[in-house]
């Protein structure tokens, strides 16, 4: 999934290039006049060919702008293509949850270990920790190389967070990187208190 997801987004933006290169190096042809510096001819339905031709003309700016709905039109237009980039840069910017790791069976093959199985096995020995309340895990990076663990903790309030990192680095962790075949697995910790009622005395 994630290969075919880098794999569109090569193509998207090699497109969006290509439009980009070639619209800007039909204005500059024409803004510098190179077909009469270099003297050559422009190919048939060049849409621009010398430094005075504007780049829209009257015509065409004002070809429906007499019309009630071109404005709304073209202001929703502009705001689905800024929201859609928006998304674009979000889920690149999105740390991605790590759907499966390549495991080292020792045969030569390899086998394929499912992430979200990994992190319920994480997540339930976290939990177990004493001084633990809740826990969550979750894997990011490659399946091959580069797998990292992100886990939140919710400490009890008796809870050293000092033994608590150590444990969880020790034995979940630890656990979780020799029954994936890996030669590290970096994790990421973080800590929240979990808040409970003030109890009544006397």
């Amino acid at each position: 999934m994630r290969t075919v997801r880098r794999g569109t987004n090569r193509v998207l933006l090699g497109l969006i290039g290509a439009v980009l290169l070639a619209t800007g190096g039909a204005v500059l042809v024409a803004g510098l006049d190179l077909p009469a510096r270099w003297h050559f001819r422009l190919p048939g339905g060049w849409p621009w060919t010398g430094p005075g031709q504007v780049l829209l003309s009257e015509q065409n700016r004002t070809r429906w702008t007499d019309r009630g709905w071109w404005w709304p039109a073209v202001i929703a237009a502009l705001a689905v293509l800024v929201l859609l980039a928006l998304w674009w840069l979000v889920t690149q910017l999105r740390r991605r949850r790590l759907g499966e790791i390549l495991v080292d069976s020792g045969d030569g093959e390899g086998a394929v270990l499912r992430g979200r199985a990994l992190e319920a096995v994480l997540t339930a020995e976290t939990e177990a920790l004493e001084g633990v309340d809740g826990a969550g895990a979750l894997l990011t990076g490659r399946r091959r190389t580069q797998p990292r663990v992100i886990a939140v903790l919710a400490l009890a309030p008796h809870a050293d967070p000092g033994t608590v990192v150590r444990r969880f680095a020790h034995e979940a962790v630890t656990h979780a990187r020799v029954s994936a075949g890996l030669d590290e697995l970096p994790a990421e910790v973080r800590l929240r208190g979990v808040r409970h009622r003030a109890e009544r005395v006397g």
